[in-house]
């Protein structure tokens, strides 16, 4: 099961109303951040899940509006009693980024790892989240980013009993591990369920919608993708400055099958994304505006789901 929290919604500079671009996982005990705009930790803090058990970031790319808030954030970490190890994961060039933005953060008392991802690779975050990511098309490198959360095989207790296996020995099998019956050597996948689908989220912000990109988000259970421009008669600029148009951002989710989209990193001069939501909703209904606080959980079984009142 994975947690989602938008925490910004906002792209170039923070308004009164909108938080920078960032987002929370929560997978288990842990959290992950995806960018760390300005600001971000007033967000966190203001909707409560917490400081100390952020074990990653991930950064889309080295924009302000997306790295702005670290050095701030490192701060708040310390104090909250972290000791933990930390990872910042990032295009190549993140060690550059990070070290320039932490000469004034001062030391810490938690190790800091960074980890720099190209085109294609894959990695695996503290609860066995795995990450794969694509390079997207902005003004500069830019990752976009795929999580998964796998589902272990079911236990088949019928196929275990038809092979005579001790009950006292089910919690070894299901843990994928073979045992002897009676000079038999059974082994797991002889009592598993076939691969079960499980949770994923994809994020895509300051990128163009690529062939790339939308081959890395298909089938994800909710998209977070950037939709920088409202209005169809902005599309121009979303070509010439690397971003997606609402219409845009939903014709990728629709092509990539996804199961809902949240739209975020709204332009500063669309005060109210509202007024362009059906260019998003004619082409994608599953579709939410993004806001700082909206939330929804995707589960092994329903997918995904928003929260109460959405």
């Amino acid at each position: 099961m994975i947690d989602v929290m938008l925490l910004g919604n906002g792209a170039m500079v923070p308004l009164p109303d909108r938080y920078l671009s960032a987002t929370q996982l929560r997978v288990g005990s842990g959290l992950h951040l995806i960018d760390c705009g300005e600001g971000t930790q007033v967000a966190m803090r203001h909707h409560g899940w917490g400081f100390k058990r952020l074990q990653s970031i991930l950064l889309t790319h080295f924009h302000a509006d997306h790295v702005a808030g670290l050095p701030g954030l490192m701060h708040t970490l310390a104090h909250s009693g972290k000791t933990d190890r930390l990872t910042i994961v990032g295009p190549p060039g993140t060690y550059h980024i990070v070290s320039g933005l932490f000469v004034i953060v001062g030391q810490l008392p938690f190790e800091i790892y960074i980890q720099e991802l190209s085109d294609g690779e894959t990695t695996v975050l503290d609860g066995g989240v795995r990450v794969t990511v694509a390079e997207g098309q902005h003004r500069g490198p830019v990752l976009a980013y795929r999580f998964d959360v796998d589902r272990a095989p079911a236990f088949l207790p019928e196929e275990a009993e038809r092979l005579a296996v001790p009950k006292r020995m089910w919690s070894a099998l299901q843990k994928g591990v073979s045992v002897d019956v009676d000079s038999r050597l059974i082994t797991p996948d002889q009592v598993l369920s076939a691969p079960r689908s499980g949770a994923s989220v994809g994020v895509a912000t300051d990128t163009r919608p690529t062939e790339a990109v939308q081959g890395l988000m298909r089938g994800v259970d909710l998209l977070i993708s950037e939709g920088t421009y409202g209005d169809d008669e902005d599309q121009p600029k979303a070509v010439e400055r690397g971003h997606m148009t609402f219409r845009e951002a939903a014709t990728l989710a629709s092509e990539a099958e996804v199961g809902a989209l949240w739209l975020t990193h709204f332009g500063a001069g669309m005060p109210d994304p509202g007024k362009y939501v059906a260019n998003a909703t004619g082409v994608f209904p599953r579709t939410w505006l993004g806001y700082s606080g909206l939330q929804g959980t995707i589960t092994f079984d329903r997918g995904y789901a928003p929260s109460d009142g959405e």
